[in-house]
Order: structure tokens, then C-alpha cells, then sequence
């Protein structure tokens, strides 16, 4: 990929992140809960993918696990944080899958959601820095 195209896949990305960030955050405070987490997932994908894309130079491959991209860039990660983002991960397949939507519902409490949120916002700007 020539240095044009690295630069512009970063920024589909991160511009990506920051709208799907925007949109978690409004969706928290409309109380549609899971729907926040799911873009919260979104959000922390496409940041992570930016990375890829900036570290090895190629496009980042077809994965939603987070765990794994963040292990693609080599990231320092504590096991707390290793926890949250295989956590987070999930929201993007409750999010998906209706089977799977109806107990994530009943999981995505305000407290929960807003735990989730502020963690996936730490984490998010935590990675944003590394761009």
C-alpha cells in the first residue's frame, strides 16, 4: 500500500471511530442502551483498526475481536484491559444476533451500559493517542 493510501485508510478509520464514538455516547443518553455498547464495540474496532493499518502497513483484516487487533500492533495491555475488550467484543455479536439481542437487553442496565460506556471511552481515546 504507497504512503497516499495508508494515510487514507488511517483516516476512513479514525474518522469512522470518532462518528460511530458520537453516536454511542448520544445513544447512551437516549437510554437505548444496548445499541450504545454495540457502537461502542464499533468504536474501539475501528480505532484499533487504524492502528493496523499504520503499524504493518496494510489493510487490517476481517475480524471483530479485539483482543486479537490489539495483539497485531502489540499493544501493552494489562489483563484488566484484555478482559474489557474481550468483554466488549461481545457487544458487537449481542448486538448482531437476534437469539442473542433479547438476554443482552436484559443485561445492558443503565449502570452496566454506563460502566461499559466510560470504559470503551477510556480505551478509545487511550488508543487514539497512539495514531
Amino acid at each position: 500500500m504507497s504512503k497516499d493510501n495508508i494515510r487514507k485508510v488511517m483516516e476512513y478509520w479514525q474518522e469512522s471511530a470518532e462518528q460511530d464514538f458520537k453516536i454511542a455516547e448520544y445513544l447512551l443518553k437516549g437510554k437505548k442502551y444496548s445499541a450504545s455498547l454495540f457502537f461502542c464495540h464499533l468504536m474501539i474496532e475501528k480505532i484499533l483498526k487504524a492502528l493496523v493499518v499504520k503499524k504493518t502497513k496494510k489493510h487490517s483484516p476481517y475480524t471483530h475481536k479485539l483482543v486479537n487487533l490489539a495483539k497485531i500492533v502489540n499493544l501493552k495491555l494489562t489483563n484488566e484491559q484484555i478482559d474489557d475488550l474481550t468483554t466488549i467484543t461481545e457487544f458487537n455479536i449481542a448486538g448482531r444476533y437476534d437469539e442473542i439481542k433479547f438476554s443482552f437487553y436484559k443485561k445492558c442496565t443503565k449502570e452496566y451500559s454506563d460502566k461499559y460506556f466510560k470504559i470503551s471511552k477510556n480505551l478509545y481515546f487511550d488508543f487514539k493517542k497512539q495514531l
